[in-house]
């Protein structure tokens, strides 16, 4: 499955535990929502309040930080999209998450960095697979399937001090 991370700074790099746990949340995901990994390509790209604020901002109008934003690039959903030209993957979206707004959550909600960092990865997957929260029912079963794929990476308890 190719997963590419790429970070905006250097100066905020995430652990290779981490790392591994964004990889391994959509892959879970993928798999759940019955694709196979291996034929889906998701980008990761890690970055600060300022670089989210402007996408924020130039796709979304808000000109605002936020904490994750989902770019859909090809549409699973759709007959004969899973998978590209040839062998090439699907190309299912991008992820953008800020590291910085990630931080002050996990703080906010006592969770830290990694657990946070982990649901909004799952949060932004769940996008990019046709999940929305706009109303109450649809709201419940993305949270619902966001926990899922935490629980399988992250303790709710998660701290970031290694273990």
């Amino acid at each position: 499955m190719p997963v590419l991370i790429s970070y905006e700074r250097q100066d905020a790099l995430l652990s290779d535990r981490e790392l591994d746990m964004i990889e391994k949340i959509i892959e879970k995901g993928l798999s759940l929502a019955g694709y196979d990994p291996g034929a889906i390509e998701v980008s990761v790209a890690l970055v600060d309040d300022e670089k989210i604020r402007q996408l924020n901002r130039d796709f979304r109008g808000i000109d605002a930080p936020t904490d994750v934003l989902s770019f859909p690039m090809d549409d699973p959903r759709e007959p004969g999209a899973l998978k590209g030209p040839g062998d090439a993957p699907l190309l299912l979206g991008d992820i953008v998450v800020s590291l910085e707004t990630a931080r002050r959550q996990g703080d906010e909600f006592g969770h830290g960095l990694s657990r946070e960092v982990g649901y909004l990865v799952a949060h932004g997957l769940l996008h990019l697979l046709g999940y929305d929260h706009e109303d109450p029912r649809d709201k419940a079963k993305m949270r619902e399937a966001e926990e899922r794929l935490l629980s399988a990476f992250v303790p709710r308890e998660q701290d970031d001090e290694p273990s």
